[in-house]
């Protein structure tokens, strides 16, 4: 779909609904990523939040080789700069869950950047679509050294962790407790801060965390 009918289409969708909800937004990119989702991702302005949130959605939804979606998955990196943007490019991201290697692979490049945003992507992804048996020590790892010297790194290794715990508790309370943990004092009492407000996380390990505050 040619940028100039995205455009077009989002307006109509913006007067007729008075601003554009998730919901809209991800129906109108499940129609664009199968009306050649390329001619739209290759052009696009990211003039407006929309169109980028859009393109984090088509990114998703299209169904190709996993090593052209990689492309346009790295291609749309520099452009991601906002929390909901990087999230929602991440947690759409699933075709990793078919082709955890290749993806694996690709996200290693990004394992020591020192930019937020790269950081985030890699945590939010590992979170999203790693955290099984065959990766999860590998996870720890990742996150153990990724850079959190911004406040969204920081956020995405916290809430990694969390998420971590509320499937693996045994393996974060170990890693949390044990002179291996690398995290700065800010991401590990952030970390601790998001496990203690995490729904999937019990209460008895919620008590726990009380008493590990650095």
């Amino acid at each position: 779909m040619k940028l100039l009918e995205v455009k077009k289409e989002l307006e109509v969708i913006k007067r007729t609904k008075f601003g554009i909800s998730v919901p809209e937004l991800r129906k109108f990119a499940k129609k664009v990523a199968k009306d050649n989702y390329k001619e739209f991702v290759e052009n696009d302005d990211y003039s407006t939040f929309e169109l980028k949130l859009l393109h984090a959605f088509v990114i998703g939804y299209a169904k190709d080789d996993i090593n052209i979606l990689i492309k346009y998955f790295e291609s749309f990196m520099p452009y991601v700069d906002d929390w909901a943007i990087n999230d929602s490019l991440c947690q759409n991201f699933k075709i990793a869950r078919k082709y955890p290697d290749i993806v694996w692979d690709f996200l290693m490049k990004y394992k020591d950047s020192k930019k937020e945003f790269e950081s985030r992507i890699v945590s939010v992804i590992l979170l999203s679509h790693y955290l099984n048996d065959e990766y999860i020590d590998n996870v720890i790892n990742i996150l153990n050294f990724l850079n959190t010297d911004n406040y969204y790194s920081q956020m995405g290794v916290a809430w990694a962790f969390a998420t971590v715990m509320g499937k693996y508790p045994e393996k974060c309370l170990d890693y949390l407790k044990s002179q291996n943990c690398k995290l700065d004092k800010i991401t590990y009492n952030k970390s601790l801060q998001k496990i203690r407000e995490s729904f999937r996380v019990s209460d008895n390990i919620k008590a726990l965390t009380n008493a590990m505050k650095k």
